[in-house]
C-alpha cells in the first residue's frame, strides 16, 4: 500500500494537465472580458456613425 501511495505521489502527469487547464481557463476568461469590452465600444461607434449618416441622408445634420 505504501508503494502505491509513493508511486501516485511521484506521478505528475495529472498535475501538468491541471495546470494547462487552469491556464486555458484564465486565458478564456480574458478573451471573453476583452471581447465584451470591445463589443461595447464597437456598438457605440457604429451607433454614432449610423446617427451621423442618417442625419446626412435626411439633411438635418
Amino acid at each position: 500500500m505504501i508503494k502505491l501511495i509513493t508511486k501516485l505521489a511521484k506521478n505528475t502527469n495529472g498535475a501538468s494537465a491541471a495546470e494547462y487547464a487552469l491556464i486555458v481557463a484564465v486565458l478564456g476568461g480574458l478573451v471573453v472580458a476583452g471581447a465584451t469590452g470591445f463589443g461595447g465600444s464597437l456598438n457605440t461607434a457604429m451607433r454614432s456613425n449610423g446617427t451621423a449618416l442618417t442625419g446626412k441622408a435626411t439633411g438635418s445634420f
